[in-house]
């Protein structure tokens, strides 16, 4: 059987796949956010100076960077709910259990690239910023997480894509996600090269998308970081000019 250009179309346009697309980079999202708001928290912890802070920091990274992502998944869906009776009610669905299980395991790895990009930012700035009268938590705010955030941006979105392909280990707990619709139509038709190609067709333009999202936010903290060190020159320079 050679490839069937029809077969390859009308499943392109098939609802299902999209739905699929959907759930993944739905997946992906939720998971990030919550890698996000987990892996500034150990991130701070990690480059703390207090041991209480570092040290549980420094245990949830060597934790979860050596499980797989898989086994967390299967432990979330088939070991939690006979430990949790909560996670018994239908609230807890595949989606739930995905997201959350992902987002633990890429906690892991965005503390690393958040205290990476934290550590980047001069200590000097912040210095300058206490001795301005700014609080500590404003100096956070206004003065390292803008610097930070550019720098953190590209590993973030590489983790973002990754996590849209790690979605595809969702299958065993019965999430049909992108991969798993071109699976099961495999399954039924046996048609291996038109469905898989309708997968690869989707996860190229999410991943474009993502890319060009990514490339215009790069764009505008350039343009902010270029008109912040405009200013910084022109208030260095007296009004009457140099003598």
């Amino acid at each position: 059987m050679g490839f069937d250009p029809q077969i390859f179309f009308q499943q392109l346009l098939s609802p299902s796949y999209l739905v699929g697309a959907l759930l993944s980079i739905g997946v992906a999202f939720v998971s990030l956010v919550i890698a996000t708001v987990i892996g500034f928290v150990v991130a701070l912890g990690r480059t703390g100076k207090s041991k209480a802070g570092r040290i549980p920091a420094g245990v949830y990274v060597w934790f979860f960077r050596a499980i797989p992502a898989l086994l967390v998944l299967l432990i979330m869906w088939n070991a939690l709910p006979q430990l949790i009776p909560a996670l018994r009610s239908d609230w807890y669905s595949p989606f739930v259990a995905a997201s959350i299980g992902l987002g633990l395991v890429e906690a892991a790895f965005m503390a690393e690239i958040i205290r990476s990009a934290l550590l980047s930012v001069d200590d000097g700035q912040a210095l300058a910023g206490r001795a301005l009268g700014i609080k500590p938590a404003g100096v956070m705010l206004r003065i390292v997480l803008p610097q930070a955030i550019r720098i953190a941006l590209p590993p973030t979105t590489n983790e973002f894509i990754g996590l849209i392909k790690y979605s595809s280990l969702a299958s065993v707990i019965s999430l049909r996600e992108l991969l798993t619709t071109a699976q099961v139509g495999v399954n039924i038709t046996f048609r291996y090269a038109e469905y898989y190609a309708v997968a690869i067709i989707y996860y190229l333009v999410i991943v474009s998308v993502i890319t060009l999202i990514q490339t215009l936010i790069e764009r505008r903290f350039a343009w902010i970081s270029v008109k912040t060190e405009k200013k910084r020159k022109t208030v260095a320079v007296p009004a009457g000019g140099l003598s």
